[in-house]
């Protein structure tokens, strides 16, 4: 036991290094970014059911529209038709109303470290300034 102190102290020293991540980063949470939505009309579904199945959709839009030649989406929230388009010229396309890119996709996508390959095959919109 005479080396009792140098283990503590190695001790110590080991949980602090391991339990950094934890309470070295109190009081930095980043703020929950606010998307910015120019509205013109109807999102195809209600906005609380969007934040959290976008994704799903978008990716059952494009097996649709590739595979089955499927444009037409009908809303379960509204019955009303939309293209199922992210980036068409039309009025009823995602990107009619949520046209800054940086301001609407990137600004959520970037705080969950989320990267979508949406732009892998589509244009991306120009910035309205």
């Amino acid at each position: 036991m005479y080396d009792a102190g140098k283990i503590i102290t190695g001790l110590v020293i080991f949980v602090g290094i391991v339990t950094f991540p934890i309470w070295g980063s109190f009081g930095d949470s980043d703020v929950v970014p606010k998307p910015v939505v120019k509205v013109s009309g109807t999102c195809v579904e209600d906005a609380a059911w969007m934040r959290t199945h976008h994704m799903q959709i978008l990716d059952e839009w494009r097996d649709e529209v590739v595979r089955d030649k499927d444009r037409v989406y009908v809303s379960k929230a509204y019955g009303t038709k939309f293209d199922k388009s992210l980036s068409s010229a039309g009025k009823t396309s995602c990107m009619s109303c949520h046209s800054n890119k940086g301001e609407f996709c990137d600004a959520c996508h970037t705080y969950t470290a989320v990267t979508p390959y949406c732009w892998e095959c589509h244009i991306e919109p120009e910035e309205e300034i």
